[in-house]
């Protein structure tokens, strides 16, 4: 309400600056009225500008401070993950316009929001788990050798989906997707970490029967969410195709040479003898 009160009184007070304005431009005289009423006229469409801005500015905190509840949390904590920092309530009214003061609703949500510190004082970002730095990211895995989902760590800091590709690409860490989920799951690729396979699980791998044919795998594969790197089923399809001659392969023809131990009894047949096919 006060809000709403302040925005039309600011409303009242640009109609009144702008008929002063223009009544001060009508009643002006000077020895040159036509650059007097340019001047004036300038000024009044910068301040109509300005009075604009400021109205708009004012409807834009007014619609977000009477938005839903979820909203307004969900700007907060978006400028906490950003920035990474911590910021009072009025910090926080000043930078995303969400004012937890007057709004106690807001203010007890982000309080016992998981992704959300607050130390009595200052508001922060809360991830699952505390990491800095890559090295801290491979540690942490390593200490998952059945496999940590990446959406458990994608937001413990800004650049952590980079350092896990970073991780990838040099052979530290596996990332394989779950087909269920479509979910990546990161697997610590290092030597020391004894991993342990169930005796049931390698029955089972070992009683699972193959196709035979390659279309069936391709097949299964494909099933499976998986690209097959070769099409066997067009393949064939191509080769039966009638009317397309296969290309004969080219011979060489062998070139005659004259052996040098052969007497020649008429050395004028030579050159003729050089032409022969």
């Amino acid at each position: 309400m006060a809000l709403q009160e302040n925005l039309d009184r600011f409303k009242k007070q640009q109609q009144v600056c702008q008929s002063t304005v223009i009544g001060i431009a009508s009643t002006r005289k000077s020895a040159g009225p036509a650059a007097a009423s340019s001047s004036s006229n300038g000024r009044t469409q910068a301040s109509a500008t300005k009075f604009s801005n400021d109205t708009e500015r004012l409807q834009r905190i007014n619609n977000i401070r009477k938005g839903p509840i979820g909203a307004q949390m969900k700007r907060v904590i978006d400028l906490l993950c950003q920035t990474r920092q911590a910021f009072t309530p009025e910090q926080i009214n000043e930078a995303c316009y969400v004012d937890m003061r007057a709004n106690k609703d807001v203010f007890e949500s982000l309080k016992k929001n998981p992704k959300v510190h607050f130390d009595g004082e200052r508001f922060s970002y809360k991830s699952k788990h505390d990491l800095k730095d890559k090295s801290q990211l491979l540690y942490l895995i390593r200490k998952f050798p059945e496999g940590i989902p990446v959406i458990d760590m994608k937001d413990a800091y800004p650049t952590v989906m980079e350092d896990l590709q970073a991780l990838k690409a040099a052979g530290q860490i596996w990332l394989l997707s779950n087909f269920d989920s479509q979910e990546d799951t990161a697997y610590p690729n290092d030597p020391r970490v004894p991993i342990k396979v169930d005796d049931d699980l390698k029955q089972l791998f070992r009683g699972i029967e193959l196709p035979t044919d390659m279309v069936d795998v391709e097949r299964e594969l494909q099933k499976n969410g998986m690209k097959p790197a070769t099409n066997t089923e067009k393949r064939k399809s191509a080769a039966r195709i009638p009317g397309i001659p296969t290309k004969p392969k080219s011979k060489k023809k062998k070139k005659s040479q004259i052996n040098p131990k052969v007497k020649l009894t008429n050395p004028h047949l030579l050159e003729l003898l050089q032409k022969l096919p």
